[in-house]
């Protein structure tokens, strides 16, 4: 049913996420396969979706997820939830703080854009009153652009699912379909302003239509 380069991408793809949790970039692929651009792992990819054998999660970076290998039915892994709150010896159950899961989905860069958001391998506990009616999910920040913002490298920010944001908000942004980062953004006209909160990074300028915004900030874990 499939060709050897199909066969080839669809094994590097199953082992690259069975080793790391999520899936290789378009680089990694095109790399893997000896291809001279990548084209042509777009190419194979589409091919591959329409066989039933790999889905992609539209406007999300590196986001695509095995449905089956050749005469194999790969099963949907079961979640890892992370554990619960212990109660302290001698405290009272009606003072815990509620708690909600929400989705890890992977890294965010707070400085240059990386390619980061990956498909779902666990959930984190978050305080319910973090949380509105809408979907979250949670990312840890790489970088330092946001510092003076108060978020830091190693952060867990909270993310509220949505396409749409105001001036002035902190939001989670993909750039070109494959870049994503945490910055503050501002519309200006026709073009999008992500702007840093660190005087050492400059404030980028792009067309609306290569921005897609992924979500807005809602909350934030710190570990000390």
């Amino acid at each position: 049913m499939l060709t050897k380069k199909q066969h080839e991408l669809l094994l590097f793809i199953d082992g690259h996420l069975r080793r790391t949790g999520f899936s290789p970039s378009f680089d990694e692929m095109k790399d893997a396969l000896g291809l001279r651009s990548k084209s042509g792992i777009h190419r194979l990819i589409s091919a591959l979706e329409e066989r039933g054998f790999l889905h992609r999660r539209h406007h999300r970076a590196r986001a695509l997820e095995i449905l089956r290998l050749p005469d194999i039915e790969i099963p949907p892994p079961p979640p890892v939830k992370a554990p619960g709150p212990s109660l302290p010896e001698g405290a009272d159950a009606a003072f815990l703080v509620p708690v909600v899961e929400v989705p890890f989905v992977g890294r965010v860069a707070a400085g240059n854009p990386i390619e980061a958001i990956t498909t779902d391998t666990t959930r984190i506990a978050v305080p319910a009153d973090m949380l509105g009616k809408a979907s979250h999910y949670a990312l840890e920040v790489t970088g330092d652009s946001m510092q003076d913002a108060g978020i830091l490298d190693g952060d867990m920010v909270i993310i509220r699912e949505g396409t749409q944001a105001t001036d002035g908000q902190i939001v989670v942004a993909l750039v070109d379909g494959d870049e994503v980062t945490l910055k503050r953004i501002r519309h200006e006209g026709g073009e999008i302003a992500l702007i840093p909160a660190n005087i050492r990074y400059e404030t980028r300028l792009l067309p609306a239509s290569r921005v897609s915004v992924q979500g807005t900030l809602a909350g934030l874990i710190r570990r000390y």
